[in-house]
């Protein structure tokens, strides 16, 4: 072994050797992170699904979800900690025009939390739960409402965008709505109040018409730029699985929110409405659904061919985990409106992928993380 190589192998027995000081990690902080949270957190919804079936599955599930807490209280206090202390770097993500799509990660990764509270937390903290996911769906509201304004007017006023380098990064902010309205779809028919129920609901659906519309044309200007100017760069190949994001949440929000629907409008003399709602969310649900097998069909292909031509390692990897996981929960969801079992197998397919694919971007980011490598804030090299 030469001395360069044992070089190398000492740097990676400590930690953060990859960065000038520990100080870093704070300063060099993006809410790209929190897109570890969104991957982790809807696998641990995912095999929830499996609970009467399988328990041994729902255990693990609850367990990803105490992890994503932590993972997420960590990841805001150092996110913090970089706005208290390095206050003129951190401002500069409002000018990074990929950087700054980041911050709908956020909301996003909440959202998984909130939902585990309802799926892992109603059993073992009872109604406590109820109220602590209804609190933290409001500040979700609020965070997600703000992402899919105020992003895309600085796009419009301060950020230099091209077509030639347009990805379907520029979702992110957008989808964050429809991924709350889901979160108020699962949360609505736990309340006590009928006029809180109503008013989650139409708020919900409210937030879904704020995303998926907008999504929907981003991905019209998404096809174009793909025919024209082909496939991004390899650093960015995760992005080709973004667009299954919105559709599949998308679905999703239709199916739970015309779950919900009939019982709490029927409580608030609506009931001549339940039916219809709880229509709509089938049909569309299943027509969106099918939107989405193209857009994974398509991802898959896109992501043999970079894997054939090499494939770097960055954050941008959890962008694989949350579309699949949203979309296989949505597949499961149609499985369990429709008696297809062929769904519901595909459903479960879709899981067992979600898993080795969070398997393998969670033990490369926990090596990126002890070496220090992945503690970059692309923001801070533009400036």
């Amino acid at each position: 072994m030469t001395f360069e190589q044992m070089r190398a192998v000492s740097l990676g027995l400590h930690p953060l050797s990859r960065l000038d000081s520990p100080r870093e990690v704070v300063r060099q902080f993006t809410p790209n992170w929190f897109a570890a949270t969104m991957g982790t957190g809807i696998l641990a919804i995912a095999l929830a699904q499996f609970g009467t079936a399988v328990p041994v599955l729902h255990a693990i599930g609850e367990g990803l979800w105490m992890l994503n807490i932590g993972l997420f209280a960590l990841f805001t206090a150092l996110y913090a900690a970089r706005w208290i202390f390095f206050f003129d770097g951190a401002k500069r993500i409002f000018g990074h025009s990929v950087v700054s799509m980041f911050f709908g990660c956020i909301p996003m990764g909440l959202a998984t939390i909130i939902n585990g509270f309802l799926v892992f937390g109603l059993p073992r903290f009872g109604s406590a739960a109820v109220g602590i996911a209804e609190t933290l769906w409001w500040i979700d509201v609020a965070m997600a409402a703000a992402c899919g304004v105020a992003i895309p007017y600085m796009m419009f006023t301060r950020q230099s965008h091209s077509i030639d380098q347009m990805t379907a990064v520029w979702l992110l902010p957008m989808v964050a709505a429809e991924v709350a309205a889901v979160s108020g779809g699962l949360l609505a028919p736990h309340l006590a109040d009928p006029q809180s129920q109503l008013l989650v609901l139409t708020l919900s659906y409210a937030l879904w018409a704020l995303s998926v519309p907008i999504a929907m044309s981003v991905l019209v200007v998404l096809v174009l730029r793909l025919a024209v100017h082909k496939l991004p760069h390899a650093s960015m190949a995760s992005s080709s699985w973004l667009a299954l994001g919105p559709i599949g949440t998308g679905a999703l929000g239709l199916m739970t929110l015309g779950g919900a629907a009939p019982a709490i409008l029927a409580a608030n003399g609506l009931e001549r409405f339940g039916a219809t709602m709880e229509g709509v969310g089938l049909v569309g649900g299943l027509l969106l659904w099918g939107y989405g097998l193209w857009w994974l069909a398509i991802a898959t292909l896109v992501t043999v061919r970079y894997v054939r031509e090499g494939l770097p390692f960055n954050l941008g990897w959890w962008g694989y985990t949350f579309p699949i996981g949203v979309y296989a929960v949505t597949t499961l969801k149609l499985g369990t409106i429709l008696p297809i079992p062929a769904i519901h197998g595909f459903g479960v397919a879709l899981v067992v992928l979600l898993a080795v694919v969070w398997s393998i971007v969670a033990v490369r980011t926990v090596r990126g993380a002890w070496r220090g490598d992945l503690f970059v804030a692309p923001c801070l090299k533009a400036n």
